[in-house]
């Protein structure tokens, strides 16, 4: 899954207005964001991609297929494994995604996206292995590509139920920081997350292994002779704003992303250790520092304002990130 989530990634995300439609080109009609067919074309078009990519270790060759977080990810790591292996993927086995089911939402204007929810041949169908891939995918325009922005892995208890009209299609979830039907607003999902993981606070998140557990880790990391900083950024605006839809329940489910950087410090006489996909996005000589940059997506439920659910906290449900550079002084 490490090498598999490296060599997926980006997005062109929607930023959504306050009423939930993005307007471009003066486009205020309320439409389905695609067809059945057409998300089902968009999934068989990002899985070809992503297989002859793969295979070649090539990102030229699935560029035109991710977008966002997912894409940086992708792109980055297909580079690095590139110049470790000119020779390509001697491991690669075909990505299959299968069982498709499709969350369209109705939105006005450009950009345009959905939800794809599939099985892959990357676990074990049933028992507490069994995993589905919640994939978004986004069109920026009529004569654009779908591209695939986000990925999540989570056990299929995690899908939650969406709300839909009388014809079957999604309602995203209203955007701006003047949301107040959900116990976090959307928009302020990356600032919260990156602020929380620095100083605590807002502590507007359920305990769990990317929260209490990630700041944990990080205040008991020791090595001799060696110190360590971290600096979260948001990540929000233009191709990674959030994406979301409305649960049955009045929750949310959305995705976002952030950025992370994690410097090493070695005392005099002693170096940070350089693994070979650091050293393929390297830019400067280690010397004494060695800095290294993430771009991190993250899956979350959100309760409705006022609900129950963990003192109305925000669920992380699966966070996928990928070292996009790395910098030595």
């Amino acid at each position: 899954m490490g090498r598999l989530a490296a060599g997926l990634a980006t997005v062109t995300v929607l930023s959504v207005t306050a009423s939930g439609c993005v307007t471009v080109h003066g486009e205020l009609e309320v439409v389905p964001g695609a067809t059945k067919s057409e998300a089902a074309q968009a999934l068989e078009d990002f899985t070809a991609a992503y297989n002859k990519a793969d295979e070649a270790y090539d990102p030229a060759l699935d560029a035109d297929r991710v977008t966002g977080s997912l894409g940086a990810i992708n792109q980055a790591g297909l580079t690095a494994r590139q110049k470790n292996n000119p020779g390509g993927n001697k491991a690669h086995r075909p990505l299959e995604l299968t069982d498709a089911s499709y969350t369209i939402p109705k939105k006005a204007g450009w950009p345009r996206w959905f939800v794809a929810d599939t099985d892959s041949n990357r676990d074990q169908d049933g028992g507490k292995l069994d995993t589905r891939w919640l994939l978004v995918f986004v069109r920026a325009g009529a004569d654009a590509p779908w591209k695939a922005a986000y990925l999540a892995v989570v056990p299929p208890s995690q899908v939650p139920k969406f709300r839909k009209d009388a014809d079957g299609w999604a309602q995203p979830v209203p955007g701006g920081d003047a949301d107040t039907t959900l116990a976090t607003a959307p928009a302020e999902l990356s600032t919260a997350y990156t602020d929380y993981l620095k100083d605590g606070t807002p502590d507007v998140f359920a305990p769990g292994a990317t929260t209490t557990g990630w700041r944990d880790t990080r205040k008991n990391t020791r090595r001799a002779g060696f110190s360590f900083q971290y600096v979260d950024q948001p990540l929000d605006t233009g191709t990674f704003a959030p994406l979301g839809l409305t649960t049955e329940d009045g929750g949310a489910l959305v995705f976002f992303s952030s950025k992370h950087f994690e410097r090493q410090t070695a005392a005099e006489g002693l170096r940070p250790a350089v693994t070979p996909d650091v050293r393929a996005l390297l830019t400067g000589e280690v010397r004494t520092t060695l800095t290294k940059e993430r771009v991190s997506s993250q899956l979350v439920y959100v309760p409705k304002r006022g609900a129950g659910d963990e003192g109305g906290r925000v669920r992380v449900l699966n966070r996928l990130p990928g070292l996009i550079a790395a910098k030595g002084s």
